[in-house]
């Protein structure tokens, strides 16, 4: 379930190359997913783990997951 929505939203970022020749890549729909490297294969892989931690951190404090397709996060409620 993870993974699916990780792959999902990767498939939405946007990549730049900046002036000083690293690459900048982001997801709007996930507030502060950002990543920054020399070549675009390090970007995605650094945007890929920041974007896995974010979503624990949703998680983890309840906050609002975007949702995607059929997937909606539904949080557990805690006795």
């Amino acid at each position: 379930m993870i993974n699916e929505f990780v792959k999902n939203e990767l498939n939405k970022a946007i990549y730049t190359k900046l002036d000083d020749g690293t690459i900048y890549g982001e997801i709007k729909s996930c507030k502060g997913v950002w990543a920054n490297a020399k070549d675009l294969k390090d970007c995605k892989a650094q945007l890929a783990e920041v974007l896995e931690e974010w979503l624990l951190l949703k998680v983890y404090t309840r906050e609002k997951v975007p949702s995607f397709n059929f997937f909606k996060m539904k949080l557990p409620k805690y006795a």
